[in-house]
């Protein structure tokens, strides 16, 4: 039996003046062969492997055309998506515009792992979120039981 990589912990890097950053070195092979950096939720941004990708595109692809909010959210996720590599320090290239979305501006970056895809933050947009589930463990759990976790 072939054993998921999954994604997850949490780092924080340096955004260089190219507007590049470093993916953990425990990730670069799950992302070596190829990946999509896109806006996601929550204004960050999602650094999908390509096989996670594709198969979110798939989803997406069989959302019905005639659902305005289908087509809303298909068009937010693909327009704003870039395949891109690593290069070969590990870093990839987070374009201007991508970056202005995940108000990333320079500095440090937050690579947070959400087991199918890495996301990056803004360390302002990243901490009071954390802080927010952090400190209401009660609502955290009541919303894991909905979920039926």
């Amino acid at each position: 039996m072939e054993r998921t990589s999954f994604l997850t912990g949490e780092f924080r890097h340096a955004l260089d003046d190219r507007g590049r950053v470093a993916v953990p070195a425990r990730f670069r092979v799950r992302l070596g062969q190829g990946a999509t950096l896109a806006r996601w939720l929550d204004r960050c941004l999602g650094l999908f492997p390509q096989d996670e990708w594709e198969e979110l595109a798939g989803r997406l692809r069989a959302l019905p055309l005639t659902n305005p909010r289908a087509r809303e959210f298909a068009r937010f996720m693909s327009s704003g998506a870039v395949e891109v590599e690593l290069d070969r320090q590990g870093r990839v290239l987070v374009p201007s515009y991508l970056r202005e979305y995940a108000g990333i501006t320079e500095g440090e970056v937050v690579v947070v792992g959400a087991l199918n895809r890495l996301e990056l933050w803004a360390p302002s947009a990243w901490q009071p979120y954390r802080t927010r589930i952090e400190d209401a463990p009660e609502e955290l759990a009541a919303h894991l039981a909905e979920l039926g976790i």
